[in-house]
């Protein structure tokens, strides 16, 4: 018998979050982001799910492109950082991928090189993310340069990241979006600006096409959420099983260290889960889990393979018992990854993308 723990990825929800993303911007076309594995969903499979909705899709580097070419996925592919290396281009031009430019040595590899047909490139600005691209200033004379090179590049965007959207307080957003848009007046050029958060909120900043990421997964990226973060569904669900029941009194240390002492009798469920697969070893006492689809809490240092959970309150739970550590139970009930985040001091981001090769990946909802 396999051990019990795996993570189902509903097809069908990761396709209605993405609708719901297109409903959000009916005017702006919606670029599927899938890197780092389709955020630990597998990005092979979420592309299929997806081709024939999304228009195209975007990953962080030319390895990830090449997964999605080989598994027949032929829908454009933005290559959101761009090349690494000049050599790249030439894979670029094989596999007849966008990319963008954010830097002066990737401007000059691109307009010395002679692709077979011109790359659709996104010329990244930074309007004050600090991470990567042009300075607006500078950024008028790179777009220059490649609107005078027909033969190397084509279908230029202004492409920009925004670093509070997410956040209540818009000042700070206010100020970058001021700063995009007054460049692509000057230039006349169309934008792709929106990620998650700016796609669910922020409906002045959607542009020629948007970049939805984790709200595709199901995640709230949000500080406060709307009404239309509360229609997003779980697509991944991180199910294992009770492996044994311990009956103690009160006063009984539980787990490494000791850290939580029973504070009655009580009734305590090992589950088949751990850091080695991914779950969050910075989870405190009382990270919440469902088991038979109620409600209880992690107890004590989740160990490698291993967790533990109170169960007092759930005398039906046994050996065999369904756990859900996030997503959707049998019973209908959802644990959200942002909730468990919260919990790990983290965020959804690491806790979808850190679980680990060994836990298989089980997927249903026609492909």
């Amino acid at each position: 018998m396999a051990r019990p723990l795996i993570a189902e990825i509903d097809l069908d929800a990761l396709r209605h979050n993405y609708r719901l993303a297109c409903e959000c911007a009916p005017h702006s076309r919606s670029v599927a982001v899938i890197k780092a594995d389709a955020y630990g969903h597998g990005a092979a499979a979420c592309a299929r799910a997806l081709e024939g909705i999304a228009p195209a899709f975007a990953v962080a580097c030319l390895e990830e492109a090449v997964t999605l070419r080989e598994a027949g996925i032929g829908a454009p592919i933005v290559l959101l950082e761009g090349i690494f290396t000049p050599d790249e281009l030439a894979q670029v031009d094989r596999l007849g991928l966008w990319m963008a430019v954010h830097s002066d040595w990737q401007l000059d590899a691109l307009l010395a090189s002679r692709p077979s047909k011109p790359v659709p490139v996104w010329l990244k600005v930074d309007s004050g993310m600090h991470r990567l691209g042009f300075s607006p200033e500078r950024a008028e004379a790179a777009w220059r340069r490649l609107a005078a090179a027909p033969e190397q590049a084509c279908d230029l965007h202004l492409m920009s990241h925004f670093a509070t959207a997410d956040l209540v307080d818009t000042g700070y957003f206010n100020d970058q979006l001021a700063r995009l848009k007054a460049l692509a007046e000057r230039l006349d050029a169309p934008l792709c600006l929106a990620n998650s958060p700016a796609t669910l909120a922020h409906p002045e900043a959607h542009g020629a096409w948007n970049r939805p990421g984790v709200m595709l997964y199901g995640s709230d990226p949000l500080e406060r959420p709307n009404a239309v973060t509360s229609r997003l569904a779980p697509v991944m669900t991180l199910r294992s099983e009770i492996i044994a029941v311990r009956e103690l009194p009160a006063g009984e240390p539980v787990g490494y260290g000791g850290r939580w002492v029973t504070p009655r009798r009580s009734r305590i469920g090992v589950v088949a889960a751990g850091y080695g697969d991914g779950y969050d070893r910075h989870a405190v006492d009382g990270t919440p889990v469902l088991v038979t689809g109620r409600r209880t809490a992690i107890v004590g240092k989740v160990s490698m393979d291993m967790l533990i959970v109170d169960l007092t309150e759930i005398p039906e739970a046994d050996i065999g018992s369904e756990v859900v550590l996030w997503g959707r139970a049998s019973n209908g009930q959802v644990l959200s990854v942002d909730e468990v985040a919260r919990h790990c001091d983290t965020i959804s981001y690491t806790l979808l993308t850190g679980v680990l090769p060994r836990v298989p990946r089980r997927y249903h909802g026609a492909s």
